[in-house]
């Protein structure tokens, strides 16, 4: 099969490993946001009639078993692919292609919805500046700070986790003082698990589906292999370590809120629920978590935007995308194109979901990609060991499969807007990839593999 990258590729310089498990961790920590849940927290308490605790552990065993697929997948191939390679290597390029189109939806809509954030954050606090001046100022940010390299973001994302880890430990010495005076009945702390007045389970399978959003990001790690010290052991390492952290530490926020604050919400208090439950505490917090939110999205949408430019990059190297723009590198060893790329259609989502006043769709749309993405890794995983290596044990079989099953659930569940919005973006993808190939008769990418 023929390619269409070998002869067009830059002969440029690769990129440098010089991440450590420790800075692949707090990279995964910042991108996901410890205080993640404290975002969706009234929408899942009205989607779910309260159980947002067992919302975020349903979601977090469907996204152990993906970042275990990811995980192990980055031993066989540590390239800045991701996803993208791991498919088209193991069950088809055009599948790998298509893939890797549903992840630039997903990684470009991750930036672009931290911006309409913390636009909208600093709104509250000075309303006569306009969207589109806080707009441009966050675009600037996230794309200046990964122009500096990747070695500068791991310096911030370090910065970033101790704010948010003494965030966290405020809030919760203060709802474990205010939960010792005011909660006393032993069902009222079951309650948040399960409560068989409330239960209902297409409400709980509709709101994990958007629960899934508090561990998004954990796949961009891999996205990072080319960048990282010995990568067939970090990468799987700190994947996984990554999402069973924030899974912990969401669980125990989640569960600390809803003794505080049984709910329900008003309409009006959907979107800043949390920072409502722990102003009850007293203390100012309301509007700590107030900020610490507009914080943690700024962190998160510098790291999304490293990981889309990686995604990128590993395209077009790969010959999916056009390799001259796509695959070079600067002597800093930074995919400038990419980065700037990113951010600009970043801030115009941003300007568009702000005219459209879609920012839940955003976010649904998000998913959309995501699961594209970890249905296919599972998938991958499932292949590459079970099948082509014949390595045929249980754990080979069940828990990618489960995986795949448990994504797929998860997708259908989300809604029927960003399903069609979604299925365009993948027929756009496919019509670029026909055009580019002459009808598919030609090689859509080759995957070649970076030194170690």
């Amino acid at each position: 099969m023929t390619t269409m990258a070998q002869s067009a590729a830059p002969a440029t310089a690769g990129l440098r490993r010089v991440l450590t498990l420790r800075d692949l961790i707090l990279y995964g920590i910042v991108v996901i946001q410890p205080v993640a849940p404290m975002s969706s927290f009234g929408v899942l308490h009205a989607k779910g009639q309260g159980h947002v605790v067992t919302m975020i552990l349903f979601a977090m065993v469907a996204m152990l078993l993906t970042a275990l697929s990811y995980g192990r997948m980055a031993r066989v191939y540590p390239s800045a692919g991701s996803a993208f390679v791991y498919v088209g290597k193991e069950i088809h390029p055009v599948l790998g292609f298509v893939t890797g189109w549903s992840m630039v939806m997903d990684y470009l809509l991750n930036p672009t919805i931290c911006i309409v954030w913390c636009s909208k954050g600093m709104m509250e606090f000075l309303p006569g500046v306009p969207f589109i001046f806080w707009a441009l100022g966050f675009f600037a940010l996230f794309t200046g700070l990964n122009l500096r390299g990747v070695r500068t973001s791991a310096h911030f994302n370090s910065v970033m986790a101790a704010g948010m880890g003494v965030v966290i430990l405020v809030f919760l010495a203060a709802a474990i003082r205010y939960i010792g005076a005011h909660v006393t009945g032993a069902e009222e702390f079951t309650r948040p698990f399960y409560d068989p007045q409330r239960w209902s389970t297409n409400g709980v399978l509709a709101g994990t589906s958007v629960a899934v959003l508090t561990y998004i990001g954990f796949d961009g790690i891999s996205t990072l292999s080319e960048e990282v010290e010995n990568p067939r052991r970090n990468v799987l390492l700190a994947t996984v370590l990554t999402c069973l952290a924030i899974g912990v530490l969401s669980t125990i926020e989640v569960y600390a809120a809803q003794l505080i604050h049984p709910g329900p919400f008003p309409e009006a208090q959907k979107d800043t629920a949390f920072a409502h439950a722990a102003a009850l505490t007293g203390g100012g917090l309301f509007t700590l978590i107030i900020v610490t939110l507009l914080v943690a999205n700024g962190g998160s949408g510098t790291a999304a935007l490293l990981g889309a430019a990686r995604l990128l990059y590993g395209m077009g190297r790969s010959g999916a995308l056009p390799p001259r723009f796509f695959a070079a590198i600067d002597p800093r060893g930074v995919p400038r194109n990419n980065v700037v790329a990113v951010g600009v259609l970043s801030l115009v989502g941003a300007l568009l979901l702000e005219a459209s006043g879609g920012y839940d769709l955003g976010a649904q749309l998000l998913n959309f990609g995501a699961f594209i993405a970890f249905m296919g890794v599972n998938l991958a995983t499932f292949a590459h060991y079970f099948m082509r290596q014949r390595q045929r044990t249980v754990s080979n079989a069940v828990l990618p499969l489960a995986g795949f099953a448990i994504c797929l659930l998860l997708w259908l569940n989300l809604s029927p807007l960003a399903k069609i919005v979604g299925v365009v973006w993948l027929a756009v993808g496919l019509a670029f990839g026909a055009w580019k190939t002459r009808g598919f008769r030609s090689g859509l990418v080759t995957f070649d593999m970076p030194p170690e």
